[in-house]
């Protein structure tokens, strides 16, 4: 108890007295042009562009965070009636030495030359979006929700559809780029109607710029920003001036044809069917700064298969939202906490409409969803209807979300989610929650929610959740303290719930960056200490993990982080741990510790290589796991990824052996067209899985698919074996 006392003690000290960072005071204004420039990555010769003044004067984040960026680089922007232009020229000594690593879209851009702005619309410092591409001319876009809070630079904090950061999002825009003997340069046409702001007639818009010059390992910013954040933290833009954007009415229709062959064959049965079906997307501004989307027997085949994962613990296990439809604005339906392993309780998670338990596809009716903002409130609101398969009845889910954006990062919200089984004698489940924050100066934050829900046969007293955060992310510093409560008879069945059963967690986090110079050629120094607690109601010790770690970051670009667990697991039940061999886990309390090392090469490389280990206690036995994962690259064109996790367990009641293999492999004819394959193999479950898409866009929302899915199940040799190929064209009708 002491040592908790210490380490809680120590954490709001931290968040007490960080020090504040303050915003940047850079501005520049955007040109009102007649004459559009010719979108064709020629910036230097343009007529349009030698009109306008450069901004320049990047200053460096890494490696040598202050000082003035070793190249330059220049950005102009200008506008028309319909467009948002910009153009950015990023010059270098040495054109030879520019690394193109990707060629799909939204490919990261941190290990390759690239350039991303931001945009702040509103210019509230909590939503915005995000643009870049690459030497090559990849479209890069994301949306970005809670002001871009908790993006890590070394990724270790929120992001996804549910976090600040929403790399799914993809929206319809053109750039263009060219290679010279001076460097590299790129023109972004942006209409307008992909964006979303207020309806001033004279706006200023949040902005900011980043570089970064894989040659030799730099990232710099226009406005300058700490190292700790990322270009994506609104609060640290610059000021865009002079906007005059019109009154955005647009109308989008995008229909779509397909054909899928199915087929099945088994021990006992073999079967084959073809279906041709249809539907259609639609989305209706309503204004500027409101959306409306309408879907009609909604499809997702072209959507990227899941990543298989490897389950040693009795908890539900967290899939990402890839679907195009519920990804536009998906961070407002965000209410419950991020941990980096992803959500633990959420009051809203997508996967729950159209997708089983088990990851296969239910049929959506359709569905309309309106988001946007009203008078600085962010509003939300989802109505989905699904058809019944088998035993599963049609469900209706509705959702409201409103959100009031307040000064310094923070605000008020509410949501109320509720699902009727309309074949389940109109069985409901009801949601209501608030979450609320509030930023203390520019780097510190309190943060909560409080939830109830309303199910059939639970009691309604026990029914709640709720959560207390404090947390602080400083330039050498970042802490966290928060206390969490989840009643016995919480069920936010629209949402996610990682733990049943009711609990309390206790978190913490010291987190410190050292930077020191000339040493042995390290950058960073990332020493720091995490804790998480979880107890029952009833006050039994279910989960412990003391986590003490550092992290040595090279200016090369390699990566060293070595770290030790003293963890502690309490069972009430027998656990179930290998069903294959019938292992079992007795009911006890464990107590062990765990040492992991982590390693990993620069991935600007052709061939960059990392490896997760850990070593240690396990359940009242030993468990050796080890996670190498290969990245291979051939020119612009060809990717390939390699990724296997194998553990090795050895416990009282038997030993047993997990791995889990997956292979993804990419090969891109130009931005707009290529070929990927993932395929898997877990033993987990004795199942392998191929996705294979062939994809050929006109715009973000549509194109030509053509995707192959197969799945096996083993035993010694194939058993059962199913298989689809889809055959999709989907077409945009842009009003």
């Amino acid at each position: 108890m002491r040592s908790e006392i210490i380490i809680v003690s120590t954490i709001l000290f931290n968040i007490a007295f960080s020090q504040n960072i303050y915003s940047n005071d850079k501005s520049m204004s955007a040109i009102k042009i007649d004459d559009a420039p010719e979108i064709d990555g020629n910036v230097i010769d343009d007529p349009v562009w030698k009109k306008i003044n450069p901004i320049t004067g990047f200053i460096q984040q890494a490696p040598d965070e202050g000082k003035p960026s070793v190249e330059k680089t220049t950005v102009k922007i200008a506008f028309d009636e319909n467009n948002f232009y910009l153009s950015a020229f990023c010059f270098t000594n040495q054109p030879e030495n520019i690394i193109i690593n990707d060629t799909r879209r939204d490919s990261p851009l941190d290990d390759m030359d690239s350039f991303i702005f931001i945009l702040d619309t509103f210019n509230d410092n909590q939503n915005g979006y995000a643009f870049g591409t690459n030497a090559a001319g990849i479209e890069y876009d994301a949306q970005i929700t809670k002001g871009g809070e908790n993006i890590s630079r070394i990724g270790r904090f929120s992001s996804g559809a549910g976090g600040a950061f929403n790399i799914n999002w993809d929206g319809s825009w053109t750039v263009k780029t060219l290679i010279n003997d001076k460097g590299w340069s790129s023109e972004f046409k942006i209409p307008f109607k992909t964006l979303r702001y207020n309806s001033e007639r004279i706006q200023e818009w949040g902005v900011n710029f980043q570089r970064v010059n894989a040659s030799i390992q730099e990232v710099s910013h226009w406005s300058s920003i700490n190292r700790q954040f990322t270009v994506h933290r609104l609060i640290s833009a610059g000021t865009l001036k002079n906007i005059n954007p019109p009154i955005s009415q647009n109308i989008k229709f995008i229909p779509y044809v397909l054909t899928q062959r199915n087929s099945f064959s088994g021990e006992q049965s073999k079967k084959n069917n073809v279906n041709t079906d249809g539907g259609f997307d639609g989305k209706i501004s309503i204004g500027s700064g409101l959306n409306l989307d309408l879907t009609y027997n909604t499809d997702f085949a072209q959507a990227e298969a899941d990543e298989q994962q490897i389950n040693l613990d009795r908890f539900s296990l967290f899939f990402p939202e890839k679907r195009a439809f519920f990804l536009e604005n998906a961070g407002l339906f965000s209410v419950g906490d991020n941990s980096f392993g992803g959500s633990e309780v959420s009051m809203f998670f997508s996967r729950r409409i159209g997708i089983d338990q088990d990851g296969n596809q239910v049929p959506i009716n359709g569905g309309a969803r309106l988001t946007g903002t009203i008078a600085n409130m962010r509003v939300g609101l989802l109505n989905m209807n699904t058809k019944s398969v088998g035993d599963t009845p049609s469900n209706e889910y509705q959702i409201l979300r409103l959100k009031k954006e307040l000064p310094n990062r923070s605000h008020i919200g509410a949501i109320v989610t509720n699902l009727v089984k309309l074949g389940n004698e109109k069985y409901s489940n009801e949601v209501i929650g608030i979450d609320a924050k509030w930023g203390i100066g520019e780097v510190s934050q309190i943060d909560g929610y409080t939830a109830i829900s309303k199910t059939p046969l639970l009691d309604r007293n026990k029914a709640y959740a709720f959560r207390l955060q404090a947390s602080s992310t400083g330039k050498k510093f970042s802490n966290a303290i928060s206390y969490t409560e989840i009643g016995e008879d919480f069920n936010p069945e629209m949402g996610f719930l990682r733990r049943s059963g009711g609990y309390r967690k206790w978190y913490g986090r010291i987190f410190t960056r050292f930077r020191p110079e000339n040493s042995l050629g390290i950058l960073e120094l990332r020493p720091h200490v995490n804790y998480d607690g979880y107890w029952r109601l009833d006050g039994f010790h279910q989960t412990g993990k003391l986590h003490v770690d550092n992290h040595l970051e090279f200016r090369s670009g390699y990566e060293v982080h070595t770290g030790v667990n003293f963890k502690k697991e309490g069972l009430i039940e027998n656990f179930e741990i290998f069903p294959k061999k019938n292992i079992i886990v007795p009911e006890s309390t464990y107590d062990h510790v765990e040492v992991q090392f982590y390693f990993t090469t620069p991935p600007t490389s052709k061939f960059s290589f990392s490896v997760m280990n850990y070593i240690g206690g396990f359940f009242g036995g030993d468990r050796v796991s080890s996670s190498p994962r290969i990245k291979i690259r051939f020119g612009d064109k060809f990717n390939s990824e390699f990724g296997y996790n194998y553990n090795d367990v050895r416990l009282p009641g038997g030993n047993f052996n997990t791995y889990l293999s997956r292979s993804r492999l990419t090969y891109s004819f130009n931005p707009k067209m290529y070929i990927q394959a993932l395929i898997q193999y877990n033993n987990q479950s004795n199942e392998s899985f191929i996705n294979w898409r062939f994809i050929l866009q006109r715009t973000a929302a549509s194109g030509f698919y053509l995707v192959y899915n197969q799945m096996e199940d083993y035993d010694g040799i194939p058993t059962n074996r199913s298989n689809s190929l889809i055959l999709k064209y989907s077409h945009l009708f842009d009003f």
